[in-house]
């Protein structure tokens, strides 16, 4: 996903001005709510119930629930955060991809 790329910069910056904040909390949101949008941004791009399910299970998602996923009239955002959608783009995924994730901690 190019979109990972070139994401990974601004996080980047923001982890070293944010960094050092009382409040690591908001950092460990940020992260997952970013890896939501990019599951949604990747399941926008599947298009079609059937691409869909196609790519669930080549990312290890099992039939019936690839199948229940892929036919839900549910839209992006509230998927993406579904157990197949993390099961195929695990936060392993976007590591490597080469997404700088913002709440991790600087050694002192």
């Amino acid at each position: 996903m190019q979109i990972a790329k070139e994401l990974s910069t601004y996080l980047i910056g923001w982890r070293g001005y944010f960094g050092f904040c009382q409040t690591p909390s908001v950092l460990r949101v940020l992260d997952q709510w970013i890896r939501r949008r990019l599951r949604a941004v990747a399941w926008k791009q599947w298009k079609y119930g059937p691409a869909r399910f196609a790519e669930l299970r080549r990312r290890g998602v099992g039939r019936d629930l690839a199948a229940q996923t892929a036919g839900s009239p549910r839209g992006p955002w509230r998927l993406a955060n579904s157990p197949a959608l993390t099961i195929a783009l695990p936060n392993g995924f976007f590591a490597s991809l080469g997404l700088a994730s913002v709440a991790a901690r600087r050694p002192a």
